[in-house]
């Protein structure tokens, strides 16, 4: 069973540093069982995309706004992490989107530094109050491309991106003098680990030169007082039906259909980084 809603002390930790790491918050067998069905999931597959690093690599990852009855929805939904959502945001969290990062052995390609409220800003969402649930599936460590981040560099406020291959980058003089003053940090996890981070924390990755796999699943949630203004490719506040940790290993034993797959999964790209201007 996951491993509950985060403490006062995770609470605080997260608005002194900008991100929180819950050990173990999803068990082995949950875990296990998104794992085993986000490899064995054939239209996962067929609906991933690429974004190019602007380093010769290319990250692949699927996408998805709304959660449903799948393993993956009942993990966005579960009662641990979206009610460790609510307490990091102090408001009703909603499900902005969802994605699995599928950073294979040897040609996972790097994310460059940026912010996430860098990209989301452009989708008419005002205030930085939103917070992503990042899940390790695989390990990670440095050698296959762990997480990076800058200790308290939410503090910063929103810094201006650019266009860095297909992906949108930090501007690049500032980040120089931000690493001067502020804490890197590499964030290495075991499957079942849980980083929570806000919106305007610095992170990025390296490529995966490895011989290991490093998938994992991010969840990204909208304060309901930060509905956005207009529309976009995003959704705007939609109701959450918060399930029981329980639902998770119940959607596993649950084998969903090509069709039901393919219903939910947004086979275009992210259009976020769109609108910014090239480097």
């Amino acid at each position: 069973m996951a491993k509950g809603i985060v403490s006062a002390e995770d609470v605080a930790a997260y608005q002194r540093d900008g991100y929180v790491l819950v050990r173990g918050m999803l068990s082995p067998e949950e875990i296990g069982a998104v794992a085993r069905a986000a490899r064995e999931d054939r239209v996962l597959d067929q609906k991933s995309f690429g974004k190019d690093d602007g380093e010769g690599g290319v990250v692949r990852l699927s996408l998805w706004n709304h959660p449903t009855d799948t393993i993956y929805g009942m993990v966005a939904r579960c009662r641990s992490i979206v009610g460790s959502a609510a307490l990091l945001l102090e408001d009703e969290p909603y499900h902005y989107h969802s994605k699995m990062i599928m950073k294979d052995a040897r040609v996972g390609g790097a994310w460059t530094w940026h912010q996430d409220y860098g990209y989301w800003y452009q989708n008419g969402v005002l205030e930085p109050h939103l917070t992503s649930a990042y899940i390790a599936v695989d390990r990670a460590t440095r050698e296959n491309g762990c997480l990076q981040v800058v200790r308290g560099s939410h503090r910063l406020g929103r810094i201006e991106h650019q266009l860095s291959g297909d992906q949108a980058g930090a501007d690049p003089e500032r980040m120089t003098e931000i690493l001067k003053r502020y804490e890197l940090v590499h964030v290495e996890m075991e499957p079942g680990d849980i980083l929570f981070f806000h919106a305007n924390m610095l992170h990025r990755s390296d490529q995966n030169l490895s011989e290991h796999s490093r998938w994992s699943m991010i969840c990204c949630y909208n304060a309901k007082s930060n509905d956005p203004y207009k529309e976009s490719h995003h959704p705007r506040y939609t109701p959450l039906e918060v399930v029981p940790d329980s639902a998770i290993l119940e959607a596993a034993e649950r084998r969903f259909t090509t069709d039901e797959t393919a219903a939910w999964l947004d086979d275009a790209d992210d259009r976020s980084a769109r609108g910014l201007t090239a480097a």
